[in-house]
């Protein structure tokens, strides 16, 4: 006779719950994925990591031929995927992540999620900077080759007010400037945004364009593109 789950079998289940500088954070697990919450707003899952891999591929591609050990700076340690994709590339030279909170570090440190990032936060490359991105992005003198950024579920649905910072003039010129010449600013969102992309070129920045990507629940994910200027 078959299984016959019920409506249950499915309901998430709260492994890990904090409140941290900036809200709650919450780690639960779905079935055989984990999910993070923020806020009561989700922010991402492991049931499909393609857009937050094409994060990273997308960034290291536009890069220009033939640099040699590029430094990328990841915004959002989120699940993990995009820091094991750098991870597993051998070109990078410095791998540095950002993520503010302090719960999301320690899931991936010695909690569920170790078994996503455990080689790659074990990689001598990488840097782990508990710190939020938009402070450390106006405030740091580190320039990285590409900036590989997934804090929101993209400019136009950001996890909190200030991360809105982040997508202003004020903001886009902190990337910019954190970028060296002919670096890649890479930028994750849930959809696409013609005025983002329309920032991207008042800031200064060209080849902007935006790539999809399929996922699985649907609505395709994707990374906006651009690159600093000479």
């Amino acid at each position: 006779m078959p299984l016959i789950l019920g409506p249950d079998a499915l309901a998430p289940v709260t492994l890990d719950r904090r409140e941290g500088p900036y809200g709650e954070v919450v780690l639960r697990r779905r079935g055989d994925d984990f999910e993070i919450i923020a806020n009561g707003c989700f922010l991402m899952d492991t049931s499909d990591g393609r857009s937050e891999r094409l994060l990273i591929d997308a960034a290291l591609a536009a890069l220009p031929a033939g640099r040699p050990a590029p430094a990328v700076l990841i915004g959002g340690l989120g699940v993990g995927f995009s820091l094991a994709r750098a991870a597993a590339e051998p070109r990078w030279g410095r791998i540095t992540v950002a993520e503010r909170e302090q719960a999301i570090v320690d899931w991936h440190l010695d909690g569920p999620l170790a078994g996503i990032s455990g080689a790659a936060l074990a990689d001598p490359r990488t840097a782990v900077l508990t710190t939020d991105l938009v402070a450390y992005l106006r405030t740091t003198t580190d320039r990285y080759d590409a900036l590989c950024l997934d804090i929101d579920n993209g400019p136009d649905w950001t996890v909190t007010e200030d991360n809105g910072n982040l997508y202003s003039p004020a903001g886009l010129a902190d990337c910019h400037a954190r970028l060296t010449p002919g670096g890649v600013l890479a930028v994750w969102s849930a959809q696409p945004s013609a005025e983002f992309e329309q920032a991207l070129r008042n800031a200064g920045f060209r080849g902007v364009r935006t790539e999809e990507v399929g996922v699985a629940r649907g609505v395709p994910d994707v990374v906006h593109l651009a690159i600093r200027a000479d």
